[in-house]
């Protein structure tokens, strides 16, 4: 099944954020997992360190990514890649909610700063 809907997307919240999952494999990707995420004003995600690397570009609004202590304030249309194994954060600072999309490899975990480790469902 090649093709997927908007209205196929299986929705996610946690910590804050939305997550819209689209490419999976219950959706036929074999390796590659791809969603869009919805960040509230002025909401700021725990940081992580994640398995596989991702991928981001910015849809709508603003937002601050840090990638292993190097932060940029990003816009629409604007991008950015984590490796593999880096500490990774999101935050919206601003007044205005912020839709970012996201890719990476299926089986992506990320392990939080308490030590617990996150499966996120959206790239299982």
């Amino acid at each position: 099944m090649p093709f997927i809907r908007n209205d196929e997307a299986v929705v996610h919240e946690i910590h804050g954020g939305r997550f819209f999952s689209y490419v999976r494999p219950a959706t036929g990707s074999r390796d590659l997992a791809a969603w869009r995420v919805e960040i509230p004003a002025g909401m700021v995600g725990p940081t992580h360190t994640i398995s596989e690397e991702e991928t981001f570009c910015v849809l709508s609004g603003r937002l601050r990514l840090t990638i292993d202590g190097e932060s940029a304030e990003l816009g629409v249309g604007d991008a950015a890649v984590a490796p593999a194994g880096s500490a990774l954060g999101v935050a919206n600072t601003t007044d205005q909610p912020a839709r970012m999309w996201v890719a990476t490899r299926v089986g992506l975990t990320a392990v939080l700063a308490d030590g617990s480790t996150v499966t996120p469902p959206w790239a299982q």
